[in-house]
């Protein structure tokens, strides 16, 4: 199953039944799991391991080095699960300082010229739409989608079921379960992806209350929080709760008038 023309480096530890396609190349102690597909001219490269049933596209490039101007070739990892596709032209780099990870999860979906930079974690199911862009660690939550061309600043966290709307872009943490479009600001619920989770509606509405109490209007956010946890959440509240109090950037704004000629919908 491998192509005569792939370039596989004698340290590389590869599944009998992966498949490596034309013009492959594998360079380093790269480890691909069963039935693990790498399509012609894919490059994997550095101390990568890809678990079972993950497709790496035409192009794109798992476990380079990552783009930071401390790194000085030191070891360092890409971890990948299962079931992951790579579309083309994706690029993933591995950790930056010696010893650390860039931590991919399983059944995620990344389009063509995504981006995830070092030491980024994806949890399970998530998207990533063509050229999204994650800087330097990264933490994306499940089922988060994150759409067409968003720019994720390094360090920001986004939480569990959040959806970045197309062309947003956020240097403060997303909280599990919204929607944010526009420069870090949520609009209100990921309501699409919350019912295909399985929320039901009684679920739904104690999130919209909280959700209002915390962004509908402009409020001192730490005393909200500790409003709502002293009225016995729901555990999907609470989770949002300690999302926000565990934040070290701040959170996403509630919608408001903005200074540069945007106006909230």
């Amino acid at each position: 199953m491998i192509h005569p023309t792939a370039v596989i480096d004698p340290r590389a530890s590869i599944d009998e039944s992966a498949d490596i396609g034309p013009y492959v190349v594998v360079a380093g102690p790269v480890v691909v799991g069963a039935h693990t597909r790498l399509m012609a001219h894919a490059t994997v490269v550095g101390a990568t391991t890809l678990g079972t049933d993950n497709v790496v596209y035409n192009g794109a490039t798992i476990g380079q080095e990552p783009q930071d101007l401390a790194f000085s070739g030191q070891e360092s990892f890409l971890r990948i699960g299962h079931r992951n596709v790579f579309r083309e032209h994706v690029t993933v780099h591995r950790g930056t300082q010696p010893g650390t990870s860039t931590v991919i999860g399983d059944d995620n979906y990344l389009m063509s010229n995504a981006h995830v930079g070092h030491n980024s974690h994806l949890g399970n199911r998530t998207i990533l739409a063509n050229g999204a862009l994650l800087g330097g660690h990264v933490e994306v939550g499940d089922q988060v989608f994150i759409s067409g061309n968003c720019v994720v600043h390094q360090f920001v966290r986004i939480g569990r079921l959040a959806f970045l709307r197309g062309l947003s872009r956020t240097s403060r943490d997303v909280p599990p379960f919204c929607m944010m479009d526009g420069t870090h600001t949520v609009r209100g619920l990921n309501r699409v992806g919350l019912r295909r989770a399985g929320f039901g509606s009684a679920e739904v509405r104690s999130l919209g209350r909280a959700f209002a109490r915390l962004f509908g209007r402009r409020v001192n956010l730490r005393l909200a929080v500790a409003e709502l946890a002293a009225e016995s959440p729901t555990p999907e509240v609470v989770e949002l709760l300690a999302f926000i109090r565990e934040s070290r950037r701040g959170v996403c704004f509630g919608p408001r008038r903005s200074g540069d000629g945007e106006a909230d919908e």
